[in-house]
């Protein structure tokens, strides 16, 4: 059974300390050959745009852009659907391999067997 991993990250610039962890979990997961989903919801919805990610600074963390790229070379990257409609985001305008989904996808990937779900 391979081990799979969902993160669903709220937080943004708003809080990017806890931005950067889901980013950075999810990143390592990836490296440690576990799938993962990453969850872009609340404040964090914003990354899914491109340039969004290279504004982002946080002392003493990895690059979000290069966090961004890890996780989408063995990952995916989902974008909530009520978080892109309440910011005006549409799938032309998000990055390249980024998809937008609903709750109902999220529950079906959190509990599928195997499956670990964090929330940060």
């Amino acid at each position: 059974m391979s081990k799979k991993l969902v993160i669903k990250v709220t937080a943004g610039a708003d809080s990017p300390e806890r931005c950067s962890q889901a980013f950075t979990v999810a990143a390592v997961a990836v490296a440690s050959g576990i799938e993962v989903s990453l969850w872009l919801t609340g404040e964090s919805a914003w990354f899914a745009l491109p340039g969004r990610a290279a504004a982002f600074e946080l002392p003493h963390s990895a690059p979000l852009p290069d966090l961004i790229e890890s996780i989408q070379a063995g990952g995916r990257i989902t974008l909530c659907t009520q978080c892109a409609a309440r910011r005006d985001i549409t799938e032309k305008d998000v990055l390249e391999g980024v998809r937008i989904a609903g709750a109902q996808v999220f529950v079906q990937e959190a509990m599928a067997d195997g499956t670990q779900a964090l929330v940060y």
